[in-house]
């Protein structure tokens, strides 16, 4: 795990002193709001509906065990006893006072945190696999690449007013769990013929109101050309990007007014320049960064056959759907559902976030890792105790065996807290988890991912969703809008629209009729978005609205979270 150095902790500790000072005169009218916004959103300071947000960095969703006790700390002290890690693996804390923002960052500092660049027209957090460096499908680590971008692109003098927002993923395993197509830039650790390491650039995906998948514009960048060609890509987005329409400001935009072939023609002529510039790793520094990631001291161990959990159904249910293969034998990566019935999707109480850190101490080498489905990850846990940790994690209400199933929801905060937001996002989810809390009906239907987001900003990737939800205004009331067939991963696809909106109320019948159709239709062994692709819309729509669905009852969870 990478620590922070001489210049990280000077760099951190200026910032908030000066984020100090803006706070005690916006505090005393010296600023007004109009002058302190862009200040606050430099250091990760939302307003939203009812309260400040503050959203915290966790680079790449890597964390060690003080870091999450540092998160529970912050929930205690200046929240209301939760956070919520979000799908950009960083944590968010809702109800924070303006004035205790400074203190709370000084205490991040403390265990070599910050909330620099999360908000704003910056390069935001590189994200990556959850289960890098242990993934038995990896190619190589893609963390330290994420770290040497994380120390480029912070305050990097040239790109901290970009057109729009900017967000990075890396991808070093042969499946995509990083959501590369639907980033600014995506790269895919690859080797050339002559057994060289690079990347794959994928420019120009993104979500929101314009939904697009990357569009590959270089099939092989060697890796120590890793910061001066992103550079290059950047120099003609900041340049060429539009700044008139906030709409129309992403890099997806450009591309495709430009044309891919044409992008890229220019991104190469800027890096003409820059290929053989200062800004080139060299391979002492690559090394130098790698040093940090270098595997934990393992045992010679061998796998378990788990075979005989089949008597004990619940936890072999655990083992199938949480427990993920290591490429160190007798080892396995963990995953803690933050998505219990009941509990919106990513939140988790400062005694959990407690107690995730006591675990990380004492199966996996004291580090945890978010995950952009807002989970939580254990990636290093001998197979011997996992039937320990099990035990432990269900008494805490983290050991759920849903990941990957349909109440393993990605959701946004949605209307609840964020002013964005056309519609409330936790009700929704509440309401369909408790239609379908039925374990072994999940477990039949397999894998399916269901998305939800408050507003067109798409912060609950519902685009990529194999169901996507979006809230939407209509005449002044909050609706919902259905799509069908997204992806993420190697096949990534931008769900369809089934036809008009829904009702709060309607929606879990909705998705009981979605799924009618894909339980009728699917052939044995495909999953929900093998069904969809291969039937298209056409099937759910038709279901969807033969009959008319009728309002009934009140909606699980509606006046809950205000």
């Amino acid at each position: 795990m990478y620590q922070y150095d001489q210049y990280d902790h000077l760099i951190v500790r200026e910032r908030i002193a000066q984020y100090r000072d803006q706070v005690r005169r916006r505090l005393s009218d010296e600023l007004s709001e109009a002058e302190f916004l862009p200040l606050r959103l430099q250091n990760g300071l939302y307003m939203q509906r009812h309260a400040y947000m503050l959203r915290i960095a966790v680079p790449y969703g890597l964390l060690a065990s003080k870091q999450m006790r540092m998160f529970a700390h912050i929930a205690r002290k200046y929240d209301r006893g939760y956070g919520h890690f979000t799908t950009r693996q960083n944590i968010q804390f809702n109800w924070v006072e303006l004035e205790q923002t400074p203190d709370i960052l000084a205490d991040l500092a403390s265990v070599e945190m910050h909330a620099n660049q999360t908000s704003g027209n910056c390069i935001r957090n590189t994200t990556t696999d959850e289960y890098a460096g242990v993934a038995a499908d990896e190619i190589i680590d893609p963390r330290p690449y994420c770290e040497i971008l994380r120390q480029w692109s912070t305050f990097h003098p040239e790109f901290i007013a970009l057109p729009r927002k900017f967000k990075v993923a890396v991808n070093g395993a042969k499946e995509d769990r990083a959501a590369i197509a639907v980033h600014d830039i995506g790269l895919t650790v690859v080797y050339n013929e002559a057994g060289e390491i690079g990347f794959k650039v994928m420019v120009g995906g993104g979500m929101g109101r314009t939904p697009i998948l990357g569009t590959v514009i270089r099939e092989f960048l060697p890796r120590e050309h890793l910061l001066t060609y992103i550079e290059a890509v950047m120099r003609v987005y900041n340049q060429y990007g539009r700044r008139d329409n906030k709409y129309k400001a992403r890099i997806k935009i450009l591309l495709k007014a430009i044309g891919a072939e044409e992008f890229a023609r220019q991104v190469e002529e800027e890096w003409t320049d820059l290929k053989d510039s200062a800004q080139t790793l060299t391979l002492e520094e690559m090394e130098r960064v790698i040093a940090y990631f270098q595997p934990h001291p393992y045992k010679q161990l061998a796998d378990i056959d788990q075979s005989q959990a089949a008597d004990n159904k619940a936890y072999a249910n655990w083992l199938k759907r949480n427990v993920k293969a290591h490429k160190q034998p007798g080892y396995a990566a963990v995953v803690l559902s933050l998505k219990k019935t009941g509990v919106p999707p990513g939140d988790a109480t400062a005694e959990q976030m407690d107690f995730m850190a006591e675990l990380a101490d004492r199966y996996s080498f004291g580090e945890l890792r978010v995950t952009h489905e807002q989970n939580i990850v254990l990636a290093d846990v001998e197979q011997t105790q996992l039937f320990a940790l099990w035990q432990e994690a269900k008494a805490h209400g983290l050991a759920t065996p849903n990941i990957g199933l349909l109440t393993d929801m990605i959701c946004c905060p949605g209307g609840d807290f964020c002013s964005l937001a056309n519609a409330k996002s936790l009700p929704i989810a509440a309401a369909i988890a408790e239609r379908f809390d039925n374990l072994d009906f999940q477990h039949d239907i397999g894998e399916i991912e269901l998305n939800i987001s408050g507003c067109i900003n798409a912060c609950g990737h519902h685009h990529v969703g194999n169901i996507g939800i979006l809230g939407v205004d209509k005449d002044g009331s909050e609706w919902y809008q259905v799509s069908v067939g997204g992806a993420q991963g190697n096949s990534s696809a931008i769900g369809k629209i089934i036809g008009p909106s829904f009702s709060a109320l309607q929606m879990p019948e909705v998705i009981g009729r979605i799924l009618q159709v894909y339980v009728r239709d699917r052939i044995d062994g495909e999953r929900f978005i093998d069904t969809a692709t291969r039937l298209g819309v056409a099937p759910f729509k038709e279901f969807v609205y033969a009959t008319p669905i009728v309002d009934a009852g009140r909606l699980v969870g509606e006046d809950e979270y205000v």
